[in-house]
């Protein structure tokens, strides 16, 4: 039974992990945190998870977690401070994303024994390290060159796991994730929170702020389940189909404009829960949200055996669905 390491636990995308490897009884699942994550309600196979809590910023934590947690067959990365958070607080976002992904490779590498086959280490990485100017359709062979702390933060991890595997310490895999949306709870750091909120918050009687002034901004989307199925899947993916230094894959999204996503909200809820969109100009905050891409070619990750979604409509409904408990 595979032992499987989350840390980021806690977090959206943790949880939303966890569940769908607990739906399952073939897993061991250890979440951490930095506060002591929660087992997911819906979770079908709950005892086969442990929650602790960890400051990966803290050596002696750090190492407990890892004497605690082996053997480990695979970790997912999930820790950070978002995108707008770590633009406003540069120390932070340094030692979170950074110091303590970097403390925390370094801490898998010593324990890993030269008998056993190296550990699968899954990345949550970011198409926030692509930056401006850029070609139309991008692809893993564009250079990256962030305009923001959270996309460097993410580019100086992809390194170090090229590395690491490169060197046969680690099986990496940097997936660069789309924005997701629709997630639900409460707003986040992120500068794409909104698009999340422009749905989310309208399906439960709040208003949203767009932070740009423009209904044609496209942006680079991927729904919660179709992301679980494709990091479930990154499990199972065949490490030789990429060179050992080139490690990074851009996860399948679909491009999808402000207007989209307003026209896909009335669609699944009505007209009437347009009105609750207020427009308003953010200069930081767009001019973080322009320096992104918005369209990909996606190749290498559908050759590997990822999957897209069908449409931004559908994924509203996915999510009108679970807030009605189907």
């Amino acid at each position: 039974m595979p032992n499987v390491l989350i840390t980021g636990g806690a977090g959206f995308i943790g949880q939303l992990l966890a569940e769908r490897l607990l739906s399952e009884p073939q897993y061991n699942l250890i979440l951490t945190d930095i506060i002591l994550p929660p087992i997911p309600p819906k979770a079908k196979h709950s005892k086969n998870v442990k929650s602790i809590q960890a400051d990966l910023c803290d050596p002696a934590s750090l190492s407990n977690l890892i004497d605690t947690s082996l053997p480990l067959d695979a970790i997912y990365i999930f820790h950070g401070i978002m995108s707008s958070g770590s633009e406003a607080n540069f120390e932070l976002g340094m030692k979170v994303n950074l110091t303590a992904t970097a403390s925390l490779l370094e801490a898998l590498r010593k324990a890993q024994k030269p008998e056993t086959s190296p550990l699968r280490v899954i990345y949550a990485s970011s198409q926030a390290v692509y930056g401006q100017p850029l070609p139309e359709i991008i692809d893993e062979t564009v250079m990256p060159t962030p305009e923001g702390s959270y996309g460097a933060q993410k580019l100086i991890c992809e390194t170090l796991i090229n590395d690491y595997t490169r060197k046969g310490y680690l099986n990496g895999f940097c997936l660069r994730f789309p924005t997701i949306s629709i997630r639900p709870g409460n707003p986040t750091q992120a500068a794409s929170s909104f698009l999340s909120g422009m749905i989310r918050e309208p399906l439960n009687g709040v208003e949203c702020v767009i932070p740009l002034k423009d209904r044609s901004f496209k942006s680079w989307l991927c729904s919660p389940k179709t992301l679980a199925e494709n990091l479930e899947y990154a499990l199972r993916v065949d490490g030789k189909k990429l060179p050992s230094h080139r490690r990074v894959v851009n996860m399948p999204g679909i491009g999808v404009t402000v207007q989209e996503m307003m026209d896909a909200l009335a669609a699944v809820a009505g007209k009437d829960k347009l009105a609750l969109l207020k427009e308003e100009t953010d200069v930081e905050m767009e001019r973080i949200l322009r320096s992104w891409g918005t369209t990909f070619d996606n190749e290498l990750a559908y050759g590997l055996g990822f999957r897209k979604d069908v449409s931004f409509e559908q994924a509203v409904r996915d999510y009108k669905e679970s807030l009605e408990g189907r």
